[in-house]
């Protein structure tokens, strides 16, 4: 069985969030010996593409509305990521160093197209094909409807929503620039209005995925104007659970860290690498450290945090430590906090992957006090490095962490996205902190949680053969 992965994201080659590290990951857990796994990819200007070399194995043009471009497909020499790994290489669209812009509509179908065209010429055809969010939503359609692609109609479609609240609108002015189809069925690219690529997917692609079984039920009640679709077309519905790469994110071998460590040994091995985080942001080492990493936006919580801080460091005999860029106001609030709150507090506004693993590693505590997290991926990177996540219970939080209120619990939760409620949870963190013996036992009991990709790379497989008949 041969599964094509179409995706705008792939780690290590260009990362914007968690769908880098879902389709930079799953399809090396899903390499066996009877089933090959491919991605195929925008070619972006990055610092990835710049280091590597690559190879054309295919060249064509495709037609966009009235606009001709020629496309070539890459292959990476010397790759050693697991998995076979293509571009589309279109440079007056593509090859740009940001991944997202205001005139995707025409980069990502073009991407599509091409993708589809190249398709067309291959011997044996893929036995799935895989999207990957909005950007890929219209391959399905054009699989079954465009006249092109006629002879790609039978093979099966599986498409994963990785955060609904992006759904790709564009207006219906731009039809023409989708390869010709039967009119009569252009209602399948409506929704409200407009052409939705997220929508379209869902009414054209064999089975629906996301990325937490959670997340697909909370979005039949809220998924941005699509919670109606879902409902009607719940029977090809299914929550799977993002998984991490073992490999990547070890405490064992992990370069990045200051000190390796494994769970009889991480006692010592958190406690230096909490000692380079303190030394470096002047934070006192006796105290709970608490932090967050990831997008300073409303989503995941983060318009909160001023006030979350400095209600906590006012109470609370704790430190605080922030990684993170967004909203510039928040940034801005953030940063001001310094010097109030200097040996207690410190914000590194950017992001910086060595100081990421790190801090999972030398945290004693991890917050996601998100509004939305169809499956979070970071609160399982804590886990595995023996940082007790402090999540807020929706999606994939929901199904990944338990309160230690509860038997077998190991986490803390709360309900509600609210100052009061955040503060609450760190408290409780502090508590826990207090109370040496119980804090180092979950230390251990979570990193024996396993969030590999192995059981979700199987259960992917399953729903693939399946629709393989």
């Amino acid at each position: 069985m041969k599964i094509l992965h179409i995706s705008a994201e792939c780690y290590p080659i260009a990362k914007v969030g968690g769908l880098a590290d879902v389709v930079g990951s799953l399809p090396k857990y899903q390499n066996t010996a009877t089933t090959i796994s491919q991605v195929i990819m925008p070619f972006y200007d990055t610092v990835f593409t710049e280091k590597n070399k690559f190879t054309s194995i295919y060249e064509s043009e495709l037609k966009l509305g009235d606009t001709i471009y020629n496309f070539r497909i890459l292959t990476l020499k010397n790759n050693n990521l697991g998995y076979d790994l293509f571009f589309v290489d279109i440079p007056e669209l593509l090859f740009k160093e940001f991944v997202y812009s205001e005139e995707d509509t025409e980069r990502f179908l073009s991407f599509q197209i091409a993708t589809l065209n190249w398709m067309l010429t291959w011997k044996e055809k893929p036995s799935i094909v895989h999207c990957h969010d909005h950007h890929t939503g219209l391959t399905a359609f054009m699989m079954t409807q465009s006249y092109t692609y006629e002879i790609l109609s039978n093979i099966p479609t599986v498409f994963t929503i990785h955060n609904a609240q992006y759904q790709g609108w564009f207006s219906h002015e731009k039809v023409g620039l989708i390869p010709a189809f039967n009119f009569d069925n252009v209602g399948l690219l409506d929704w409200a209005g407009s052409i939705n690529p997220l929508a379209t997917a869902i009414k054209c692609s064999w089975r629906v995925t996301t990325v937490s079984p959670s997340y697909m039920e909370e979005l039949k009640e809220d998924a941005n104007g699509l919670e109606s679709l879902l409902k009607s077309e719940s029977a090809k519905c299914f929550g799977i659970l993002n998984g991490i790469d073992f490999e990547v994110w070890n405490p064992e071998t992990d370069s990045y860290l200051v000190k390796n460590y494994k769970i009889s040994t991480v006692q010592s091995g958190q406690k230096a690498n909490k000692k380079w985080l303190c030394t470096q942001f002047n934070l006192d080492v006796k105290k709970p450290l608490f932090a967050f990493i990831g997008r300073l936006v409303g989503e995941k919580g983060a318009d909160l945090f001023p006030e979350v801080f400095k209600q906590a460091l006012q109470k609370n005999a704790v430190s605080i430590l922030l990684l993170g860029s967004g909203n510039k106001d928040v940034e801005n609030e953030l940063y001001k906090l310094k010097e109030e709150f200097e040996g207690s507090y410190n914000a590194f506004i950017g992001y910086d992957e060595k100081l990421a693993h790190i801090i999972y590693a030398g945290a004693d505590f991890l917050l996601m006090p998100s509004r939305v997290e169809p499956c979070g991926l970071n609160q399982m990177y804590a886990l595995r490095y023996g940082t007790i996540p402090i999540v807020r219970s929706i999606g994939g939080l929901k199904d990944t962490v338990i309160d230690i209120s509860l038997e077998k619990g190991f986490g803390i939760c709360h309900n509600e996205v609210s100052v009061s409620e955040i503060t609450k949870a760190i408290e409780r963190g502090e508590k826990l902190y207090k109370n040496q013996p119980k804090y180092k036992q979950i230390r251990k009991q979570i990193m024996g949680i396993n969030h590999s990709w192995d059981a979700s790379a199987k259960e992917y497989i399953k729903l693939y053969e399946s629709l393989n008949y």
